[in-house]
């Protein structure tokens, strides 16, 4: 006799029959508990970057010591990707949802009380890097393979863009919250989002369509395509932790990979580690208050929530290796630029307008070259090791940038260093070979 449904799969079931009934496919569904489980990610990600000034005020420590445990954090989120591949392959995307979430909105709460150095490595740099690495952009490209068999470059784009999303909903009102009521008010709505987001994945969260008796989104019954899902849902069953440095081995292997993985640490470089965490400081140093710092940095998260989006769109479209080194020779001229502007409103507009457009514009395409070089088996793995390094070049920025600070009292040097850094990705690009059935030129 077989156990009867939880509530949460008949919610599901229940669900689903009515979305069909309007022509909606559940995978949007899945999509959009996604978008909010990567978005809550992205936000408790950024959120420290607006705490570094207020953080050295009341405890004493230098930049140079707070962006030290921001750098694990963002070694810990790239480096668990691939491992993340794996969890999902093994516990299905719901339970490391749930975990992660766990994870991080426990090291925010945490950190509310919090009064020695090494508390904030534990807790903003070792959990929250590990809790957002169980749900970074390998969950997205994860969920898009399982329940998207077409679209998937504009799926990919759109959960890629919550984290601009998170940016844009959370840096205002955390420097506002700052300014009123002190650092520790401004972690709160992190903490309360990722209760709310956890409960409705809990709910209506499901790994693969076919827990629910559907196909994935876009793929007929009979196709091959869907063979090869059915190959991939038994071939999960015998994963093991040594598959991740199975596939790595393999991957090293193909010039391809290196290519991609050297690109992806400048992503990280002059993103995530340098902009996302040290512009508010950067402004502060520059005379600017921290609300218009964070609502400029939310600028930014606006033009990239449509860059990436219209990005996920082209990668479907046109040749991916041009789209990036496209994306590249842009954020350099515009880190070219950052330092001449004199931090005025024009001169910061025309920044946010350029970096804003493809700050993670780059992900749909290097998902999908990951895709077309490595094939659908292998390829989320690999991807996770190509994201560790842009979560390592994340971290190298993070440090060497509150270094740079430190020492010479400056970021300029960091920013011409990683705009230079993007010139030369622009570059190799372009080097990377067309895979059979890729894009034409």
């Amino acid at each position: 006799m077989s156990a009867a449904p939880s509530p949460g799969l008949r919610l599901s079931n229940h669900l689903a029959v009515r979305m069909t009934r309007h022509h909606l496919h559940y995978a949007w569904l899945v999509a959009a508990l996604t978008f909010m489980t990567m978005l809550m990610m992205a936000a408790a990600l950024g959120l420290p970057g607006a705490l570094i000034l207020p953080l050295g005020k009341e405890f004493g420590w230098t930049t140079r010591q707070i962006s030290s445990a921001l750098a694990i954090r963002f070694a810990l989120y790239g480096l668990l990707g691939p491992f993340t591949a794996l969890m999902i392959g093994r516990l299905g995307a719901r339970t490391v949802m749930l975990a992660g979430l766990l994870l991080v909105g426990g090291s925010m709460a945490l950190a509310t009380v919090m009064d020695s150095l090494w508390q904030l490595f534990v807790l903003w740099g070792l959990v929250l890097g590990i809790g957002s690495g169980m749900t970074a952009i390998v969950l997205g490209a994860a969920v898009a393979n399982h329940w998207f068999e077409t679209q998937r470059g504009l799926v990919v784009g759109l959960l890629t863009a919550s984290a601009a999303t998170g940016q844009l909903l959370f840096l205002p009102l955390a420097a506002a919250l700052i300014s009123a009521h002190g650092w520790r008010a401004a972690v709160l709505p992190v903490v309360i989002g990722t209760v709310v987001v956890g409960l409705l994945v809990l709910l209506l969260m499901r790994n693969r369509p076919q827990d629910l008796g559907l196909q994935p989104f876009g793929s007929h019954p009979d196709s091959a395509a869907q063979a090869n899902a059915a190959n991939r849902l038994t071939d999960a069953d015998q994963l093991t932790w040594r598959t991740p440095f199975a596939v790595l081995r393999q991957a090293m292997g193909v010039p391809t990979f290196w290519l991609l993985f050297g690109t992806f640490f400048i992503c990280g470089l002059s993103t995530n580690g340098l902009i996302q965490t040290h512009f508010i400081t950067l402004c502060s140093d520059r005379g600017m208050g921290a609300v218009p710092a964070a609502a400029a940095l939310a600028m930014m998260g606006t033009f990239d929530l449509i860059g990436t989006i219209a990005s996920g769109w082209l990668s479907d479209r046109y040749d991916n290796r041009k789209l990036l080194a496209v994306y590249y020779g842009l954020r350099g001229l515009s880190l070219f630029w950052l330092p001449q502007s004199a931090f005025s409103l024009s001169g910061l507009a025309l920044f946010n307008v350029f970096y804003g457009l493809d700050w993670i514009a780059t992900v749909p395409p290097t998902v999908r070259l990951t895709n077309q070089h490595f094939g659908p088996t292998r390829a989320a793995m690999v991807f996770g090791w190509v994201f560790a390094g842009h979560q390592l070049g994340s971290a190298t920025a993070a440090y060497g940038a509150g270094w740079s600070r430190s020492f010479w009292l400056t970021y300029t040097p960091a920013i011409y260093a990683a705009a230079c850094a993007c010139v030369l990705a622009a570059g190799i690009s372009l080097l990377i070979t067309r895979a059979p059935g890729g894009q034409p030129a």
